[in-house]
Parts: C-alpha cells; sequence; structure tokens
C-alpha cells in the first residue's frame, strides 16, 4: 500500500511469563480465587502493557512516532498510527489464525503454546499482527 517505499506488518507475541500461570494455579487450587483474580488481571494487564511497549518500539523504528514522544511514559495506547490485530478478538475472530502466526514466530522457544483450541498459553500472553497504514482501523463485519 505504500508508493514510496516497502510496506511493514509486524508479528508480535508477548508474554508475562509461565511463572505468574503457575501461581494462579496454586492460588485457584488453594480456594483464594480472590486473590487469583487479582493476580491474574495483573498478568493480562502486564502482557498488554508488554504489547503496547512493543508496538511503540515497533513505531519508533519505522520513524512513524510523530508527536508522540519517544520514552515509555509517552505510550497511550489507540493514539498513534497502527493498528494491533488480536485473533479471537472482535476485528478477528478466527482463533484457528493463531496457528499461521506460531508457525512463523515460534513462540514455543519462550514457553508460549497453543491450546487444542488455538487459545494462547500461558493465559498471560497475546500475539497481533500490527498494521501501521495510516488509514487502518479496527473494525468487524
Amino acid at each position: 500500500f505504500h508508493r514510496d517505499g516497502h510496506d511493514v506488518v509486524a508479528l508480535t507475541c508477548v508474554s508475562a511469563g509461565s511463572k505468574l500461570s503457575e501461581y494462579e494455579k496454586t492460588l485457584y487450587d488453594a480456594g483464594k480465587y480472590a486473590e487469583y483474580y487479582l493476580v491474574h488481571g495483573l498478568g493480562v494487564e502486564l502482557a498488554e502493557a508488554l504489547a503496547e511497549i512493543a508496538h511503540k518500539q515497533i513505531r519508533l523504528d519505522l520513524g512513524i512516532s510523530e508527536g508522540e514522544g519517544s520514552s515509555l511514559a509517552d505510550v497511550r495506547m489507540n493514539r498513534y498510527q497502527g493498528s494491533r490485530y488480536s485473533f479471537g478478538y472482535p476485528a478477528c475472530p478466527d482463533l484457528e489464525l493463531n496457528a499461521p502466526l506460531f508457525d512463523l514466530l515460534k513462540p514455543e522457544e519462550f514457553g508460549i503454546e497453543l491450546s487444542e483450541t488455538f487459545q494462547i498459553v500461558p493465559e498471560q500472553s497475546t500475539s497481533a499482527i500490527v498494521v501501521y497504514h495510516p488509514n487502518a482501523t479496527y473494525y468487524n463485519i
């Protein structure tokens, strides 16, 4: 789509790590459900924050972060050029599309796997296809 250069699509996969999942399981098995939900929420938000940091770094590397600032303090979700699409969410509901993404990224090397239903394990992980076209929008049909 880019007339003056190469098109770029970034593929990402990040995780808060398996130790957090192991700790969650310990809490759940012990019946400490309130603490389990708090730790789970922290892990999911941590993975999301890491995805935003990776997205910020990609925009900096591509030179499309004009007016954003260049530090982590300048990360402001959804106020920039580029859209992150994760399979299983409304814009890309087909979880099976995680399989070819995993074939390309090989996140198993870092302990991130797909379940039989194409869910990402550990749950505090996320993968995405990132599109940087200035007219990219997040929607579903």
